[in-house]
């Protein structure tokens, strides 16, 4: 397997993740957390849950991609004209 290192996210990508995690601890469990503790959190599941979940999501696209392949191949076959004198 190739290794693509740590996933990376740009400045405002990460910005927007933050504060959902921050409005996640506030809606779910009444607490205001801050900038460090939500960084740390985010941090967190991307060190240990970001290669699980890269890994599943390119998992889930092959499969999808293996259907869609299947699918195009009927398509083609279903193209085909009857040739006259053909068994």
């Amino acid at each position: 397997m190739v290794d693509l290192g740590k996933l990376t996210f740009k400045p405002e990508e990460k910005k927007i993740l933050i504060e959902e995690i921050q409005a996640f601890f506030k809606d779910k469990r009444d607490e205001d957390i801050g900038l460090i503790a939500a960084e740390a959190v985010f941090d967190f599941f991307i060190e240990v849950m970001g290669a699980r979940v890269y890994n599943k999501a390119l998992d889930d696209i092959r499969l999808w991609f293996r259907r869609y392949m299947d699918n195009m191949e009927a398509d083609y076959y279903s193209l085909y004209k009857n040739e006259p004198g053909a068994r």
